[in-house]
């Protein structure tokens, strides 16, 4: 019912696990990562203790391999399981149950794992591992998501789409540096559920992601006057906070406070100020 791919970014810091199926909410089930440690995907008869179990597992150094051989040896159901599993460390690791509905089969490598069941053929796994591996360049979770809408455009699912699910940690890498979550999104019923994914992710990005020091600009001259004139149109004028701290009000609201550098200007955050501010009345 699923296709899915875990895996861990090159640098060990990152892993996550994307997934889609003809499933209401199979990012609800599916994925379960710890930063890290490690990242699992169960389907197709889903047993949801995989997930905490597998991740206990590797926190105590147990290859991928060895912890689909324990999880499933220790399973009575596990011909009608499928799981991945990616470690801190090596290849990952792939099972796919003898009752599992065709087509169903994974494929594995050095820090990632592919796996779906009920699929059009085993050219969604392939197309799957084919963009993870070409896209070595793209930040990690947007590399997740393209295995994965490379496995939906090879046909994916064969009884159609509902539902995706994406899920990135990172240590601290949540929310203001107050969890691992990096990424934590899901749709749970759409009628393009990969391409809406893409959308929050796009989103996410946007309000979350950090700014890039080599594209700040500095807070002075006519770029602060048109910054301060746009934030006035937007109900936050400048006074005794400063342009630092009306610019911060702003954000606040709008939800851009990650991207908030004292004294300088994330191109995102003005694109968006310029997009937003009323009309008319920005002082020009």
């Amino acid at each position: 019912m699923t296709f899915s791919i875990v895996a861990r970014s090159a640098d060990g810091r990152l892993h996550g696990v994307a997934v889609a199926s003809k499933f209401l909410a199979a990012g609800a089930l599916v994925p379960a990562a710890e930063a890290e440690v490690g990242a699992v995907a169960t389907q197709a008869h889903v047993n949801l203790a995989y997930r905490s179990q597998g991740l206990a597992l590797l926190r105590t150094g147990v290859a991928p391999a060895d912890v689909v051989a324990g999880l499933t040896a220790a399973d009575p159901g596990r011909d009608e399981r499928q799981l991945g599993v990616v470690g801190s460390t090596g290849d990952g690791a792939t099972w796919t149950g003898s009752f599992c509905h065709p087509w169903a089969g994974g494929q594995a490598g050095d820090g990632w794992a592919a796996q779906g069941n009920i699929l059009v053929g085993p050219q969604v796994i392939d197309a799957m591992r084919d963009a993870w591996l070409d896209g070595s360049e793209l930040p990690f979770p947007q590399r997740l998501l393209t295995a994965l809408r490379a496995g939906d455009r090879a046909g994916g699912d064969r009884r159609g789409r509902q539902s995706a699910g994406l899920l990135v940690v990172r240590r601290r890498g949540g929310y203001a540096g107050t969890g691992d979550e990096l990424v934590d999104l899901r749709v749970d019923d759409h009628p393009d559920p990969v391409t809406e994914l893409g959308r929050l992710l796009d989103t996410h990005t946007m309000l979350f992601g950090k700014p890039d020091p080599a594209t700040l600009y500095d807070l002075t001259g006519p770029l602060a006057d048109e910054v301060a004139a746009l934030l006035a149109a937007a109900g936050h004028p400048v006074g005794v906070a400063g342009l630092d701290g009306a610019l911060a009000s702003w954000a606040g609201v709008e939800n851009l406070e990650e991207r908030i550098v004292a004294g300088r200007l994330d191109p995102i955050v003005l694109e968006h100020l310029r997009r937003t501010a009323p009309p008319g009345r920005t002082g020009d």
